[in-house]
């Protein structure tokens, strides 16, 4: 009786929670990617919308094939059991997604400050030796 409610309700709530998390997750996340690409605003903003893209279809495509687990809702207490089980794991999902997210990101910018300095490095290097090899030729 209730079974097509709680497919609605938990559609909708998990689409909901998807949009704002990868709103929220884009805005945010914006910033922290020019720096990782060196300030290239184009290329980070080019990612950014692959990266929320990608957050779409995986999550969206889980909450979709959750819905087959699920028998019929008889009464509010299994609307209330199917819904709160499937949006909590909808939301662990999200936040799993969420943490690898930041754990390549966070990876891929370490790497990027490292050779930035790495560059800098050699140019502070280079331009005192070549002072050094300017001053030993007079």
């Amino acid at each position: 009786m209730y079974t097509t409610s709680a497919y609605a309700l938990y559609i909708l709530i998990s689409v909901a929670i998807t949009v704002f998390v990868s709103r929220t997750l884009s805005k945010n996340g914006e910033i922290y990617l020019v720096d990782g690409f060196n300030g290239n605003e184009a290329l980070a903003k080019s990612v950014n919308h692959m990266l929320v893209v990608g957050f779409y279809l995986l999550n969206l495509g889980f909450v979709l094939l959750r819905i087959q687990g699920f028998g019929k809702a008889a009464n509010i207490d299994d609307l209330l059991i199917y819904l709160s089980t499937n949006v909590g794991t909808v939301m662990f999902i999200l936040g799993v997604m969420h943490f690898l997210n930041m754990f390549v990101i966070h990876a891929f910018r370490s790497v990027q400050l490292k050779k930035n300095r790495a560059e800098s490095d050699a140019k502070v290097w280079l331009a005192r030796n070549q002072d050094t090899a300017v001053n030993t030729k007079l």
